[in-house]
């Protein structure tokens, strides 16, 4: 079994919208450090890796080499994890700019790891539904 062209022009959409996120990251954290006055945050300065390495880099394996299509909730899950994780990172940022905490930043993590086991789950009856 092949990707049809349908497939293949959604993986390459996803690489772009994955890889416009990272770019707009990579900016926002430039640009809101630069007038943070010289006080950086980890999390701020690599938000971009994370719809990078877990988005564009995913999606553009697929498009290229895949002949196994995950299934749309699977995707779904997989995509709102990737933005679940990089709002959170944007938001610790944030906080350690200003030199506070918040004892919300832990949903975060939370909920995207919650969202990455129902993409597992969602991929898992994906396979067992196609037998």
């Amino acid at each position: 079994m092949t990707l049809s062209m349908s497939d293949n022009k959604k993986y390459q959409a996803q690489v772009v919208i994955h890889l416009s996120v990272a770019v707009f990251c990579a900016l926002f954290g430039a640009v809101y450090e630069k007038f943070s006055h010289f006080i950086y945050s980890y999390y701020m300065i690599y938000a971009f890796a994370i719809p990078l390495v877990c988005g564009a880099l995913p999606y553009a394996i697929l498009a290229l080499r895949s002949t196994r299509t995950p299934n749309e909730r699977a995707m779904r899950f997989w995509n709102s994890a990737i933005a679940t994780f990089t709002v959170g990172s944007v938001f610790r940022g944030v906080l350690d700019l200003y030199g506070s905490t918040n004892k919300l930043s832990i949903v975060y993590p939370m909920a995207g790891g919650v969202l990455v086991v129902l993409t597992i789950v969602s991929l898992i009856l994906g396979k067992k539904g196609k037998e």
